[in-house]
């Protein structure tokens, strides 16, 4: 293997597609209207950059941890571990590389301001905790994966000192609780005839079960949001009344996310929104719409 594919392999395992995860860590910043003010926004930027590389230790660790069972399965054993693209004893390296730098970005430019450094060891803990073995623990599994949502909102907060409405963590609670039961549910879907899979969880759930909570949940985020929009003190700050109007934008994002994890997708979100462009013009729609409206008074 020539210099460059070792480079791509690299690249692959610390999965740079799912940085857009880490772009929560602006929703605070986006809804105190600081976007837009240089100095915050750097803050906020370096948090980000911070996060991505804790995020990629943490994929590194995992897979490390999965390579057996990820050489089971009809996608996974492609990962560059799994394969043998990358040596167990490189990704050791790579992933204590990532964690040094991460905490470095993280105690040069914030320290432990607004507890962020506790908040970053925590979802490192968190996120550890599930590849030890916790994911095999049912309900538990779920909820550390919502914790790693919700977890980036409060640490972006926490870096600029941005305040963030209680509607709006409950939206993120929500949703991150669909997204959660949403993966779980059609990795059940999918399992192959005669049973057998390589995440152990999975045999104490059934179908019915996390297709009911999982729109649910839904049902609660488009509800949590919609209440958000329509609070007074929200309009107050923002100088409008029209955030409501977005709320119909949220459905038909929700509906569309719903209708390609229906099909034969595995329902990783990432996947979903990467792999369907319309799906991802909405949402920047709805970003636009939305900056514009909070950031633009009278609009």
């Amino acid at each position: 293997m020539g210099r460059t594919g070792k480079i791509q392999n690299v690249l692959r395992l610390m999965r740079p597609r799912h940085y857009i995860k880490n772009l929560l860590i602006l929703v605070s910043v986006t809804f105190d209207r600081n976007l837009f003010r240089p100095a915050v926004l750097a803050q906020a930027l370096l948090g980000f950059g911070a996060f991505c590389l804790l995020a990629s230790a943490v994929y590194v660790l995992n897979d490390i941890r999965d390579v057996e069972a990820d050489r089971q399965h009809e996608i996974k054993r492609a990962r560059p571990i799994a394969s043998g693209a990358v040596a167990i004893p490189e990704a050791w390296g790579l992933a204590a590389l990532l964690l040094a730098a991460s905490l470095a970005v993280q105690l040069a430019a914030f320290g432990n301001r607004g507890n962020s450094l506790l908040l970053m060891l925590a979802y490192f803990a968190v996120n550890l905790g599930y590849s030890l073995g916790l994911k095999h623990v049912p309900f538990l599994d779920i909820v550390l994966l919502v914790m790693g949502f919700v977890l980036r909102v409060v640490y972006g907060a926490a870096i600029v000192g941005s305040s963030t409405s209680a509607w709006v963590y409950l939206t993120v609670f929500a949703l991150s609780f669909y997204l959660g039961l949403g993966k779980r549910r059609n990795e059940l879907a999918r399992l192959p005839q005669g049973g057998g899979t390589t995440r152990r969880v999975l045999q104490y759930y059934s179908y019915e079960f996390l297709d009911k909570f999982m729109y649910l949940c839904l049902t609660l985020a488009v509800t949590f949001y919609a209440l958000w929009s329509a609070d007074e003190e929200v309009a107050a700050k923002y100088g409008t009344d029209k955030l409501i109007w977005t709320v119909p934008m949220v459905i038909i994002i929700l509906m569309k996310y719903s209708a390609d994890i229906e099909s034969s997708s595995y329902g990783d979100p990432v996947d979903v929104i990467s792999q369907d462009k319309v799906l991802l013009g909405l949402c920047v729609l709805f970003g636009l719409a939305m900056v514009g409206l909070i950031y633009l008074p009278g609009l």
